[in-house]
């Protein structure tokens, strides 16, 4: 049977059949509808997830407008690391795209994790560190790159989304009007 979770649990460190047993116990299986939040701004960041099915964006609410900052799709962690980790409110929103399914450990479950699988700690670095990249160089991007070059990042590194993702909030991500993105569109396919 395929087990997304554990597959990629596996792609990062080394796990017994009986740690694989461990790993679903601590790990919760939640469905979220389209729309739904994984996390709302000002709560505090209770759990890790693991997408097994869907989409989910990452976003900050600057004075009444969104900002998006992220996509995460199926077979990717999500979170708020920076709420997670001290366990104090969050300034980032994650929402459901889509109808989503997310295996889901909370703090105590991801501490248990580490303390009971052998390389638990260090999947979790590891973990921890692929996201944090991720959204340095995502962060940076939109300080250092035009709106052109994001665009065009985007559809490099997220080919798959552009069916599934509104343009409103292409347009967000990139840092432009949706009018501007479709003037952008217009020059790349030109």
């Amino acid at each position: 049977m395929d087990d997304p979770l554990i597959t990629a649990i596996k792609q990062v460190i080394e796990i017994s059949p009986d740690e694989e047993k461990i790993i679903h116990s601590l790990f919760t299986l939640k469905a979220y509808k389209k729309g739904e939040f994984f996390l709302k701004e000002g709560e505090v960041c209770k759990y890790v997830g693991f997408i097994e099915k869907g989409l989910v964006r990452y976003y900050i609410n600057d004075d009444g407008e969104e900002r998006t900052y992220g996509f995460s799709k199926e077979n990717e962690f999500t979170s708020n690391f920076e709420s997670f980790g001290p366990q104090t409110p969050s300034k980032q929103i994650i929402q459901a795209l889509e109808n989503s399914s997310i295996w889901t450990i909370s703090y105590e479950n991801l501490q248990k994790l580490y303390e009971q699988v052998k390389n638990g700690e260090r999947f979790g670095r590891l973990s921890i560190e692929y996201v944090l990249i991720k959204t340095l160089k995502d962060r940076n991007s939109f300080h250092t790159d035009s709106p052109k070059s994001r665009y065009e990042k985007f559809i490099k590194e997220h080919f798959d989304l552009q069916q599934r993702v509104s343009q409103y909030y292409i347009a967000s991500y990139v840092g432009v009007k949706p009018q501007s993105l479709s003037r952008i569109r217009k020059r790349i396919s030109l």
